[in-house]
This record gives structure tokens, sequence and C-alpha cells, in this order.
């Protein structure tokens, strides 16, 4: 069980708010919307634990990995609040308890977070055992107001330029899903499981009525590899799904066209279409990656 899909997709967007440039009372809703979802992964926990005493249960987070664009300082110090931010709710939820940088920044702002009597050791008795995240991209920070910037997963950040872009402009960097897991494996010392990873493309429709996606098989092999690799340096992990195994509505931008699926479904953005169900070439790659366990990529 993950901590709730509700709470974890909340929180992952809450998070993202909880900035300076943010007016005082949408701040103050958003930390107390989160507090209040804090308690409720809490109580969710202790729930599962009664009901299911072997279930585990899991803290979700959106990694947002962020590389300083540049070595300044300042750059390095805005990127230090970005990830700070970005572990906010994880922190919570596998620690126990507020970080005390959050609560200096929350006072600093005027916040005031809504504890109740009892909320404290709710949160602390009932922490998770597991962590599970998306990864889709990563970003860099920097200070300069010039900086080309460039869409991501919920969040806009200054444009990698050693990195190639999506048609949507995600930033694709597979080395960045290792150190991810590197750094919140050191960082939580649990096991952890990525529940979301993929690439949004225009998919054509051949004329054998088939979708061919080299393009998505590269994608996947380039972040397998790299995920085999963080476990070799020793990441313990408990699984992966991607997303998504069949095409859907993109949550981001609202459109069919915006395909993610191994499955390729007849319908465009605007509801037309047969409804039929067809397994592009990425379908039959990644059912051979999954019967080897990810040992044949190939």
């Amino acid at each position: 069980l993950r901590s709730g899909v509700h709470p974890s997709n909340g929180n992952r967007r809450l998070t993202d708010r909880l900035d300076l440039t943010k007016g005082a009372a949408q701040l103050q809703n958003a930390y107390r919307a989160l507090h209040h979802q804090f308690v409720a992964s809490a109580l969710a926990t202790k729930l599962m634990r009664e009901l299911v005493p072997d279930a585990r249960m899991g803290a979700m987070v959106t990694k947002l990995t962020t590389y300083p664009l540049t070595p300044r300082p300042e750059d390095v110090a805005a990127t230090l609040d970005k990830v700070m931010l970005n572990h906010f709710s994880c922190d919570v939820q596998v620690f126990g308890a507020y970080p005390k940088m959050i609560l200096r920044k929350a006072e600093r702002q005027g916040i005031k977070i809504p504890f109740e009597q009892g909320d404290e050791e709710i949160i602390a008795a009932y922490t998770v055992d597991y962590v599970s995240f998306s990864y889709y991209m990563t970003t860099t920070e920097s200070i300069d107001p010039d900086a080309e910037r460039a869409p991501g997963n919920t969040i806009i950040g200054v444009k990698n330029p050693y990195l190639p872009s999506s048609e949507w402009g995600w930033q694709v960097d597979p080395v960045g899903l290792r150190i991810s897991m590197i750094e919140l494996y050191d960082r939580y010392r649990m096991p952890l499981f990525c529940v979301e990873n993929g690439i949004g493309s225009i998919d054509k429709v051949g004329p054998d009525g088939v979708v061919h996606d080299p393009y998505r098989i590269e994608y996947f092999r380039q972040h397998f590899t790299q995920m085999a690799q963080a476990i070799d340096e020793g990441v313990e992990m408990m699984g992966y799904t991607s997303w998504a195994p069949i095409d859907i509505v993109s949550l981001s931008t609202s459109q069919m066209s915006k395909r993610y699926g191994f499955i390729h479904v007849d319908i465009d953005d605007n509801g037309v279409g047969t409804g039929k169900r067809t397994p592009k070439d990425s379908f039959h790659w990644y059912k051979k990656v999954i019967a080897s366990n990810g040992a044949d990529l190939s």
C-alpha cells in the first residue's frame, strides 16, 4: 500500500506552492491542507497496521531532482532550497517530524501550521516503511532572471543545455534517475519503489496498423540501465512500474495525443475514434524485459 494515493498526489502539488512568491493567504492554506494530509496519512498507516499487520505503507514523492545551472554559489543556494522543499513531505512521513528549517521558513513567512493536540505524536508514531517516487525529468536552478526556462512535471525550471527535450519540452535525463535513487536511498535508508516513469510522445500509426516506437524503447532502455547501476551500487529497490501501460488522457495537458503507453488506443484529443487497443513495438520489448527481470534489454 502507498500512503493514500490521494494524499501523496496532493502533497507533491502542495509542496510546489510553498515558496516566497505566493500570497500569504495562499501559503497559509497550502500549509494547512498539507498538515491535515500528514495527519491523515499517519492515521491511515495506523489503521493499516491494525488490519493487515504484515503490510507495508509507503510515502510518495514527485522526484524533482534539481542541479545548479552554474557553480555560482547563489545558484547552488537556490538549488538547495528547491531540494529541501521537494523532500519536505517525505521527510515528515519517514522521520515523523517537520524539518526544523521548514518550520523556520513558515515562521518567517508568517504562516501558522495548525497543530492540534496529539498531531505531533500521531505523525511521529506512524511513519512509513518505504519511499515510492515518480521520475520523469530533471531541471536546473539559477538566480539569473534571464535564464531560459523549460516546462516539466508540476514545475517550470531552468533549461539544462546538456540534455535533450521531449516534444513537450520535458528534459530527458536517464543518469538523473540513478542520481535520484542514490540521493533518496542515502537520505532515507529504506527501500525505494519507482511507481511512475515514462515519456509522452506523438505516436504515428504505421501502414500496418502498428505504432513503431523505437524512441520509447530507447528511453526505457537507458533508464533501466541507470536503475540497474544504482541497484548495483547498493540501492534497495522494491520494484518499478511505468507510466503508463496503455494510452490515457495526459494529466499534465489533458491530451490523448501525448501518449505514454505500450498499447495504442484509437482515440484522439476530441474523444473521436474506435477505442481499439493495439500493442506497440515497445509492448513486445517490455514484455521481454519483464520476463527476464531486466536482464535482456536488447
